[in-house]
């Protein structure tokens, strides 16, 4: 079984385009990814940037958590985003197989989750699907099916992660869409 989710967000105004890391360890963004929001315990993070508006001070550039921890100690907590609307972060990477980063895709507000999913540069490097078509169920609500083994997910990000980490189906295969 696996530790609950920890949910990372801002204290403070995160500009666009900052970017966090490197992501250490081995990177499986997504591996865990669940339609459902687990509650967990909280932690805030501070961007210490110019200018002072974000009530915090610059301090080496980086991005800091409330004790003071810079971004390597809590980098691997950020949730995988479920879908675009609630994504903050992506992770990219400077050339193919390089260490890979996260950036603020907007500026974050504080209070704000910070969230990540993959850039479609990298998705397309580890072969994780970048598209998932909707199809609607009884009720007209939108799902995501795996087309290996059928299984329904609420979010696209959650079948995509099932297809790379979860699928025994589709492993050595490539993804399928609704035009194949």
């Amino acid at each position: 079984s696996r530790a609950p989710a920890i949910s990372v967000s801002a204290e403070s105004c995160i500009p666009a385009g900052l970017r966090l890391g490197p992501v250490p360890g081995t990177f499986k963004l997504g591996k865990y990814l669940s339609d459902r929001k687990e509650p967990g315990p909280k932690k805030k993070v501070f961007s210490y940037a110019l200018p002072p508006v974000f009530q915090v001070r610059m301090v080496r550039g980086e991005l800091v958590d409330e004790a003071g921890s810079s971004a390597l100690e809590w980098i691997g907590l950020i949730r995988a985003a479920r879908n675009s609307q609630e994504q903050t972060l992506e992770a990219v990477a400077d050339l193919p197989g390089g260490q890979i980063f996260y950036r603020a895709l907007r500026d974050v507000q504080p209070g704000e989750e910070l969230t990540v999913w993959y850039s479609n540069p990298l998705a397309q490097w580890f072969d994780i699907p970048v598209t998932a078509t909707p199809t609607h169920d009884e009720k007209g609500e939108e799902r995501y099916i795996c087309w290996y083994c059928w299984r329904t997910f609420k979010y696209p990000n959650s079948l995509k992660a099932h297809v790379h980490f979860h699928c025994a189906l589709s492993h050595g295969r490539p993804f399928l869409h609704h035009d194949h």
